[in-house]
């Protein structure tokens, strides 16, 4: 199974602390072709003992274009947990073009990630072949376990608290007095924490994608799931080209479900990496997760009812493409993902309440219950009790409307403790708005003057959905 797995401050702006300062040189990120400095800031892994071991952070400084910038960069906080922000954010830059302009972005690998002393363990390895990589479970317990003999690493200090005074250690070393942070997906609980621990080094944040400590890695995901293909399903009913083409979509998705998971299906498809035709068997948690990561991105999504017609014919090359494009756009160090889960979302949580937490979802249990295993052996720092998080810098929280893992509902809960806070809900848009329609110019409008009230989201209205693909030549018949 693939894991399933982004505040202008009342107080006085900090001064730069002394310390050590990152000798930065020029590099390239992945995925990008703008110019940037690379270095690196040593810092120990356990901070109540620093005599012990050390890790290096990899930092990387996009400078602003301006002779004269702002003084104060943009952070940018990657998801996951697991994602380095210096391999994620290359590709994503380009959305930050205005940003740059007169700031400098400023990406930090997160301890445990990337190259900052990453918890690399590959669920599946490379060179898996098309059926390894759709067996119903790769979270193996025995491969968690061995990875986690092989650590240079003591994994209870990876948490999120640890890695944002990692954060303001880098922004101290780079001179900075204050940061703007922009974070998505679980990102966004990581600038959360920044703010509620450093409140004086914050001027403002971003949030996409709003994952709050409420929120319970991966206990929710099933529900929230749930929720995206619901509203998939009732926009496919009320669009006449889908609803004539699939009838009863939401019956027939059902069904399928019910005969994968008395009966798997053997079918011959073409592995999208290597063109070879092989023979795979698809049972109902493999497609269930692999629709779940569909519904992430929406124009992906747009062929779901595509997709579950065609499965239920016995033809499941359409479903096995579109998950292996979402798999190659993605890359965790996951043995970051479980310290962080570990910690911060599962400690306490039984197998009984993933159940409940799942019951009359299509995703059901499962991705729950495989982390449940891997954190009763998992070493566990210590982590405060999930609670909100309160802040009076000025936040913008974005959410997808159509999102399956960070659905508006957890921008609501985060907003009750932010006051000086504003919360856009992006129509038509899955997990993570910041390159959609006007999102990019809201952003810096934002950082440029950070008052929420004062912003014009009505470029927002005229987004939505995709339309949804009702046959291999696009939309309509």
């Amino acid at each position: 199974m693939r894991l399933t797995v982004l505040l202008l401050a009342a107080c006085t702006a900090a001064p730069p602390a002394a310390g050590p300062r990152v000798a930065l040189s020029p590099c390239r990120l992945k995925g990008s072709g703008i110019p940037a400095q690379c270095g690196t800031l040593r810092v120990p892994e356990d901070r109540a003992h620093p005599q012990g071991r050390h890790i290096d952070l990899r930092v990387a400084v996009i400078p602003a274009l301006a002779r004269d910038p702002a003084p104060d960069p943009l952070f940018l906080l990657a998801g996951g947990p697991g994602q380095a922000a210096t391999e994620a954010f290359g590709p994503l830059l380009g959305a930050f073009e205005r940003v740059r302009r007169t700031r400098d972005l400023v990406l930090v690998d997160q301890r445990g990630t990337g190259s900052s002393n990453p918890l690399r363990c590959d669920p599946i390895a490379p060179d898996a072949t098309l059926a390894e990589r759709l067996k119903t479970n790769t979270l193996d317990v025995a491969k968690f376990k061995e990875c986690l003999r092989g650590y240079d690493a003591d994994p209870r200090f990876y948490t999120t608290a640890i890695a944002m005074q990692d954060l303001d250690e880098v922004r101290a070393a780079l001179g900075y007095a204050q940061i703007n942070l922009w974070g998505g997906s679980y990102g966004t609980r990581a600038a959360l924490v920044y703010l509620r621990d450093h409140a004086p080094s914050a001027r403002s944040a971003v949030l996409d994608g709003v994952a709050p400590p409420q929120l319970i890695l991966p206990l929710n995901f099933a529900q929230d799931a749930q929720r995206s293909i619901d509203l998939l399903f009732s926009q496919c009913e009320a669009d006449a080209a889908c609803a004539r083409t699939f009838p009863n979509l939401s019956q027939r998705f059902n069904r399928l479900l019910a005969e994968l998971e008395s009966n798997p299906k053997k079918a011959k498809v073409q592995d999208p990496r290597t063109g070879a035709v092989s023979e795979v068997t698809i049972g109902r948690t493999a497609f269930a997760s692999g629709v779940q990561n569909i519904l992430y991105q929406q124009d992906l999504a747009s062929l779901v009812p595509l997709i579950v017609d065609r499965a239920s014919d016995g033809e499941f090359g359409p479903f096995v493409a579109a998950v292996a494009s979402f798999e190659q756009a993605r890359g965790l160090s996951t043995g970051m993902t479980f310290s962080v889960a570990c910690a911060e979302d599962l400690r306490g949580v039984t197998e009984a309440e993933a159940k409940e937490a799942a019951k009359g979802t299509f995703l059901g249990p499962t991705i729950a219950e495989s982390f449940l295993r891997i954190c009763s052996f998992w070493p566990r720092g210590d982590a405060p009790p999930r609670a909100a998080i309160h802040s009076d810098a000025p936040v913008l929280l974005f959410s997808g409307e159509l999102d399956p893992a960070t659905p508006p509902r957890w921008a609501d809960i985060a907003a009750q403790t932010l006051p000086n806070s504003r919360k856009f809900v992006v129509p038509g848009v899955g997990h993570g708005t910041v390159a959609e329609g006007c999102v990019p110019r809201l952003i810096d409008q934002f950082l440029q003057k950070p008052d929420p009230a004062a912003l014009d989201a009505s470029c927002l209205a005229p987004l939505k959905r995709p339309p949804f693909f009702v046959s291999f030549a696009g939309p309509t018949p």
